[in-house]
């Protein structure tokens, strides 16, 4: 059986985004997949995403970080009702609030990993705790609450 990516299960109306939208050409393209409770995206940088000589951005980071964040609210949300991601109707989020840490440098050599899980559920409000590690050190920490909305 195939393991699509969250993002490319998604109806068209969401797939432009600069961070995860699969038709976005010149836009990050991540891509998350479920590993038991922890939703996972693995992204390799290019030398352009850049802040300093081999360092990565940290507002790329953070983009990720924040589109990973949603993918998974929405993914599990989905999951919730007992049903597929992209099937109708469609549950999408927005992000309400961001947090980042930054803990130490991260390399631009080797993929980064962002490990989400969801912490709170409310009705309208999904709260994820991510972190990114770069050859298993934990460089960056997030929190994102998700605001359900309607399409």
């Amino acid at each position: 059986m195939e393991n699509k990516a969250i993002q490319d299960k998604w109806p068209e109306i969401g797939t432009y985004c600069w961070g995860c939208g699969r038709n976005n050409e010149q836009g990050l393209q991540i891509k998350s997949y479920w590993e038991g409770d922890e939703c996972v995206c693995t992204w390799k940088p290019k030398r352009y995403y850049c802040a300093y000589p081999s360092r990565g951005c940290g507002g790329i980071i953070t983009t990720i970080l924040d589109c990973h964040c949603l993918n998974a609210a929405a993914s599990a949300a989905h999951r919730a009702e007992g049903r597929e991601e992209g099937t109708e109707p469609p549950i999408a989020y927005a992000t309400g609030s961001l947090f980042v840490k930054f803990l130490r440098p991260t390399p631009l050599n080797k993929p980064w990993i962002f490990r989400a899980r969801i912490k709170e559920v409310k009705e309208r409000k999904t709260t994820v705790s991510c972190s990114l590690f770069v050859k298993g050190i934990e460089c960056a920490t997030g929190e994102t609450v998700n605001i359900r909305i309607n399409l």
